[in-house]
């Protein structure tokens, strides 16, 4: 039987790190978003390791997809196993992570021929 994929998928969500585990990414028809699906959570229901994972499974229990913006993005792994999904506080110092805040990735053409 072949092994799924399972991505790993850190990204900046209400001035938080999110690190969260899914099968699927994708760069999603929506023009500026990637599509994550079917989030991977521990089925554990015995004794709670991390709370920001319970509160991610809470958050992302009855969500099918989520469409992040890709400036919002830091970085997607494939990796071997799931690892704890987790929030955490953006760095205070040292290793600054901090979203691409340029121009826009596609920009209007304003020139129309006789529009002058």
């Amino acid at each position: 039987m072949a092994k799924s994929t399972i991505f790993k998928v850190t990204f900046i969500n209400n001035g938080k790190l999110y690190e969260v585990y899914a099968k699927q990414v994708s760069q999603s028809s929506l023009l500026g978003f990637i599509e994550i699906g079917d989030y991977v959570f521990d089925k554990n229901s015995g004794i709670v390791i991390d709370p920001s994972e319970e509160r991610l499974k809470k958050e992302f229990s009855d969500i099918k997809r989520s469409y992040i913006p890709m400036h919002s993005v830091i970085r997607i792994d494939e990796v071997k196993k799931k690892g704890i999904s987790k929030i955490s506080d953006l760095p205070k110092n040292g290793n600054v992570i901090s979203p691409f805040t340029g121009s826009p990735l596609v920009t209007p053409n304003t020139d129309k021929p006789g529009s002058d």
